[in-house]
């Protein structure tokens, strides 16, 4: 596209981008030099830092754009003012431009930050530019949102609390700790920056660097080192193929804080009818992914097609035994929650769970060893 044909820039998005970078990057440790920083300006810097993230991850993503549980009008309310002071729109804006990324995740007309329009333009570009002014009053797939009286107050006064949240917090932190000029720097401008860079990298970096494990029908990935610094939104490729869960690190071992927050705000009463995945779905979507990609490195090879039949045989009875497994656990469950069934009865269908449970252990390990053949 030539620049004759580009969308107009958009000026105040470029001098707030521009701008906060430079500073963050010169006059910070300029500042740090000749005047020091103390451990009260790296506290409220990581407290704001994370209240402006779990802003984002937990309320404008999982909550409001994806309905994956449902908050108390407090926990609410804190979202709202932390998403202002993370500067990122309103939640309703927000939310619109999501949920058009998910319907047409990397179609490069109608996807706002298509990752295959490259990583500038998914990472920042598509906001420097008006690419999707059509987009700015359409909010007609966030009817549920507009019937959200904390998102339309947000949305309505989204300049004055962005002003009152990025100006009003470092310069009150900077009043009580002596030091205006150091808390406007850390907790406002790095803040902002680190809080701006580290949001855009799962438009970008998500799409680009990372494993596929569920699917390859899009760009997403999962990759663990952008979990860390996403507060557990790295794990892109789950999320893109189950993205009403409410997790995106399903194990207990992935870094996932804004799963923890959520988790512990309803043993709090503050959350409720946190959805997930069942785990039936997400073993079928890894194996079948697998088969895929097993299949796409085999195809050259001169016996490919036994090979592929018997990678489908192999991936028939896997899923046939899952299948099993997963329905006798949940007669186990409900037999044990109603106790209508007799011992003797009982006894059986643990028996019988056992069995199936160790059928499906040899049927993953053979799996897992003729998938290992083709990596």
């Amino acid at each position: 596209m030539s620049d004759s044909h580009k969308p107009p820039l958009i000026w105040l998005n470029i001098v707030i981008f521009l701008s906060s970078f430079l500073t963050a990057v010169l006059v910070v440790p300029w500042y740090g030099v000749h005047y020091g920083y103390g451990l009260e300006h790296m506290f409220w810097f990581l407290i704001c830092f994370s209240f402006c993230n779990l802003s984002i991850t937990a309320g404008y993503h999982r909550l409001w754009s994806h309905k994956t549980y449902q908050a108390h009008w407090s926990l609410r309310w804190l979202f709202a003012l932390g998403g202002a002071f993370a500067l990122q729109n309103s939640a309703l804006h927000w939310s619109s431009d999501h949920r058009i990324h998910h319907k047409h995740v990397d179609n490069n007309d109608k996807d706002p930050y298509s990752a295959k329009r490259g990583f500038w333009f998914s990472h920042i570009g598509w906001m420097l530019r008006e690419y999707n002014a059509n987009q700015y009053s359409d909010y007609s797939n966030c009817r549920d949102l507009q019937k959200d009286r904390i998102v339309m107050w947000q949305h309505k006064y989204y300049v004055v609390l962005a002003l009152v949240m990025n100006l009003g917090v470092p310069i009150a932190l900077g009043l009580i700790y002596g030091d205006i000029w150091g808390m406007l720097l850390i907790v406002g401008v790095l803040r902002l920056v680190l809080s701006h860079h580290s949001t855009f990298f799962i438009n970008s970096l998500a799409h680009i660097w990372g494993s596929q494990p569920y699917t390859d029908k899009n760009t997403a990935r999962d990759n663990a080192v952008l979990a860390v610094f996403t507060f557990g939104e790295g794990y892109h490729n789950y999320h893109h193929i189950f993205e009403n869960d409410y997790r995106n690190g399903i194990y207990w071992w992935q870094y996932d804080p804004t799963k923890w927050l959520i988790k512990s705000c309803s043993w709090l009463g503050l959350t409720s009818k946190l959805r997930i995945t069942p785990k039936l779905k997400i073993e079928k979507a890894r194996a079948k992914q697998a088969l895929i990609t097993a299949t796409n490195r085999v195809h050259q090879l001169p016996n490919a097609r036994a090979i592929n039949d018997a990678l489908n045989r192999e991936f028939e009875q896997l899923v046939g035994k899952m299948s099993d497994y997963y329905e006798v656990k949940k007669q186990m469950l409900e037999a044990t929650r109603n106790g209508l069934v007799e011992k003797y009865e009982r006894s059986l269908l643990k028996m019988r769970y056992q069995q199936i449970k160790h059928d499906l252990a040899q049927q993953r390990k053979s799996w897992d060893n003729l998938i290992a053949q083709y990596s």
